[in-house]
């Protein structure tokens, strides 16, 4: 059997020196016996895998509502694709891939319902009561909801991991999470976890889009990511099928992006001498990124996606109907509380009604939403 103390030797051994070490992790909140052979951020990652939260992402919008096809991403799908990614540029760095694994895996935990317009719609709810943000609630969850444990509330996650979920950021997940470390940048993996989060989601959306028909390949002809990869796929293959060409395409800019993450970051690393996680945390720029032509190309495609996809008038529609449905919901819960279930109303003496009824509602998947709504408000339903 490989112990633990082997384990944490070999991270020492053969990890870059500013990589995270379980063996000098700050610990958890509540003080726990070691693991035999499993490290403090495996046992990390897999406490997310098997915690409530994480098992109904597989019914969570990412794009596309659940009941739109089967082939479409769900935020569970999407959790999956950006773990692998990281993973793969955590083991290109000789970094730790299991921290970055862990933050992966708990970086979408607390997406409510219907994508970021559910949380834009619950944002706006508990405009008087404190907000809702994603990332907040993703913390709220591991720290608070989850009831698994008879020592503890929550995971009692490492603080390594807790602050590479608070510090998670991107274009649509702007950290307002304050925790004990005031650096402005987590640990290098945590940071992987940022870009991973992108490219899964520009890739897995350009997937979607095109597979939808919200897409077409004329529209695309001006996104030199996807031109310039296109064409050399239609150059080698040009009587292959076209979904065969689609998927090959998105293959190759997933790694073209991926290649060149991993080249500008050694680059930095390099350029400001980061020896240690503690230069990585205390560096004045986030040490990993894109080279700027690569940044020019991402940004991009996202801006394409944006005004192409994101605004297509039947995700508009999609976004219309969640508004609906969340906002009925949570008014109804406001006003009658007593039609919330039983475990629900007793936590009302605990917390505020309005942040008892966010995390409920929070909670839902999409087809959980769905399925309340008709039974408070379709006469024919059975409730």
């Amino acid at each position: 059997m490989l112990s633990r103390e082997e384990q944490e030797k070999w991270e020492v051994d053969k990890l870059a020196s500013y990589a995270a070490k379980s063996s000098i992790s700050k610990g958890r909140h509540y003080q726990e016996k070691e693991h035999p052979y499993r490290t403090a951020f495996q046992r990390d990652r897999d406490r997310i895998i098997h915690c409530s939260a994480f098992r109904r992402l597989e019914y969570k919008t990412q794009v596309f509502v659940y009941h739109e096809g089967d082939y479409y991403r769900t935020r569970l799908t999407h959790t999956i694709e950006v773990s692998q990614i990281s993973r793969s540029i955590a083991k290109a760095l000789s970094l730790n891939e299991d921290v970055a694994e862990a933050v992966a895996l708990a970086h979408d935990l607390g997406h409510p319902p219907f994508g970021h317009s559910g949380e834009h719609i619950l944002n706006d709810l508990m405009n008087n009561n404190g907000g809702f943000e994603h990332n907040l609630q993703s913390l709220r969850i591991v720290k608070k909801l989850e009831k698994r444990y008879l020592e503890y509330p929550g995971l009692n996650l490492t603080q390594e991991v807790l602050e590479g979920m608070s510090k998670h950021s991107t274009e649509y997940d702007k950290p307002q999470a304050k925790d004990d470390d005031n650096n402005m940048f987590p640990l290098i993996e945590s940071q992987i976890v940022d870009f991973a989060d992108g490219i899964a989601y520009n890739s897995h959306d350009l997937d979607d889009g095109v597979t939808s028909d919200l897409i077409n390949e004329d529209m695309l002809s001006d996104v030199r990511l996807w031109r310039d990869n296109f064409d050399i796929i239609e150059k080698n293959n040009p009587s292959v099928d076209f979904t065969v060409k689609k998927y090959q395409v998105i293959r190759s800019i997933i790694n073209q992006l991926v290649t060149d993450l991993v080249s500008q970051t050694l680059k930095n690393i390099k350029k400001h001498n980061i020896q240690k996680p503690e230069n990585v945390k205390n560096c004045s720029i986030a040490i990993v990124s894109f080279s700027p032509e690569m940044e020019e190309k991402n940004s991009e495609l996202k801006t394409f996606l944006y005004k192409n996809l994101y605004k297509h008038h039947r995700v508009v529609r999609m976004e219309l109907k969640a508004e609906k449905i969340i906002k009925e919901l949570f008014q109804t819960y406001l006003n009658r509380h007593v039609v919330l279930p039983p475990k629900e109303q007793r936590k009302m003496g605990q917390e505020s009604k309005e942040r008892v009824i966010c995390d409920y509602v929070a909670g839902m998947t999409d087809r959980y939403a769905m399925d309340e709504y008709k039974k408070l408000f379709d006469p024919y339903s059975r409730v």
